[in-house]
């Protein structure tokens, strides 16, 4: 790993960690506190779970500016922030580009009239994003949610198919709006207390993370009755731990589901959009889906997210003579798609999902030479990496915790909640990802305490 900042992005926001109170500090105790005293409690709930498994606590720092890959907390912090707003931030905190296109466009139109009376703007990008499909003709649905982009794909293979079937994939995660949340397939925890509410004609299969054969046979048992209409699957699990697919399970999936005139999905909110490495992961596996979602790094950080179709299969919306429609208030919004025209732009400038291809492998090799004695597995395409670790989510809380308060925020993901999971922004400083897995090799070989304070 060689390159730095001045190739993949400027100086400003690329800096090593700088740690003037352990984490969290008295300011973000105190704003937390406050937060705690009238935000629904099932985010304090969560964190004091997490603390009685992990036997550490996992109380909240609050972020106060970022900059790159840097964010600084209220108690003047400095992190490495490896998750870069849950995969969205494709160009770090504050970029000066985006935030210009936005600045710019919200001082010309701050909103406009959804799908009745459109801004100018949507119609650049709604051409930006049938061009991302591989064949001519797409239409595309905006939305300003990952999860609102996969709950207009459900329905789009409701009214293509009249099928309410689908079939989702264990280990996966769609969002937890209650379209998307009945094919949820990461924790039943997610759905058990909304079942009542919830499509019923869900059927989950293992992910085809091994070997091929058995893979295609539970899809073809699943699809067998001719009653799904919908296979819903991520090119690589992202929440799930960024576990590839199986070599040829996706052009054998798309033979599966033309069998039984079923639509095949591609989840592409974390995967598209340069992350995974490719513009559209599912395009690159050898058979094209039937519509692909998209969102997170789509905005750069602004919410809006789309749900892109084959041309005839969009086409079943148009027979209700527009009585069944998906959309919202803020569906279209003029800044949401000014930035998400200036992320297609950048991405456009550069070869940036070869770039990330690249600089995750590179990152990957540093990993395995710094931790593979250490942890079972690592996994991940381009900059969508997983590190399983050893001694379950118990460990992979106290290795994220350890390394919060060396200055690094990462997260916990896998169906087991063993797998750290890193999606740092693309134009992410080499040396900081070398320092990262440093950290990480430090804290899995030694049990390592959290590092000395710092001067400011």
């Amino acid at each position: 790993m060689t390159s730095g900042p001045s190739e993949r992005g400027e100086d400003v926001g690329q800096q090593l960690p700088l740690m003037v109170t352990a984490p969290p500090g008295p300011k973000s105790r105190e704003v937390a506190e406050r937060i705690a005293q009238v935000e629904c409690p099932a985010f304090e709930a969560r964190r004091e779970s997490r603390a009685v498994a992990s036997g550490h606590e996992q109380g909240a720092i609050v972020y106060a500016r970022g900059r790159g890959s840097n964010v600084t907390d209220v108690d003047g912090n400095r992190y490495v922030d490896l998750t870069a707003g849950f995969g969205a931030l494709a160009f770090g905190y504050n970029d000066v580009d985006l935030s210009a296109a936005v600045f710019a466009q919200s001082h010309k139109l701050s909103m406009a009239l959804g799908d009745v009376y459109a801004a100018d703007c949507k119609a650049l990008l709604l051409e930006a994003l049938a061009a991302l499909y591989p064949e001519s003709g797409a239409r595309v649905l905006l939305g300003t949610s990952g999860a609102d982009a996969v709950t207009a794909a459900l329905k789009t293979a409701v009214l293509a198919t009249g099928k309410a079937g689908v079939v989702a994939f264990n280990g996966s995660y769609h969002g937890l709006s209650h379209g998307p949340l009945a094919a949820c397939g990461l924790s039943r925890k997610f759905r058990d207390p909304f079942i009542g509410q919830l499509n019923q004609y869900v059927k989950f299969i293992d992910y085809p993370g091994g070997e091929l054969t058995p893979s295609i046979e539970a899809l073809r048992a699943a699809l067998g009755a001719g009653d799904v209409g919908a296979v819903l699957i991520e090119p690589m699990l992202g929440r799930g731990g960024c576990a590839a697919l199986a070599p040829g399970f996706w052009a054998a999936a798309r033979e599966a589901c033309d069998e039984v005139g079923a639509l095949l999905i591609a989840d592409e909110v974390w995967t598209g959009m340069a992350r995974s490495g490719w513009m559209l992961m599912s395009a690159s596996m050898g058979a094209t889906p039937d519509i692909v979602c998209l969102g997170k790094a789509l905005g750069g950080g602004w919410p809006i997210s789309a749900t892109v179709g084959r041309k005839e299969v969009m086409e079943a919306w148009a027979k209700h003579g527009g009585s069944a429609i998906h959309t919202s208030t803020h569906a279209g919004h003029p800044s949401g798609v000014a930035a998400a025209l200036e992320v297609i732009r950048k991405l456009s400038q550069q070869d940036w999902p070869a770039l990330n291809r690249q600089l995750g492998e590179r990152w990957m090799g540093v990993l395995r030479r710094e931790v593979a004695d250490d942890v079972l597995d690592i996994v991940g395409s381009g900059l969508m990496v997983g590190v399983r670790l050893k001694g379950g989510s118990t460990e992979a809380l106290r290795v994220s915790r350890k390394l919060l308060h060396d200055g690094y925020i990462v997260l916990t993901g896998g169906v087991a909640g063993d797998v750290l999971t890193f999606t740092p922004a693309f134009n992410i400083a080499e040396p900081l990802l070398e320092s990262a897995a440093r950290a990480l090799g430090r804290i899995v070989r030694n049990h390592a305490a959290p590092r000395g304070i710092s001067g400011p």
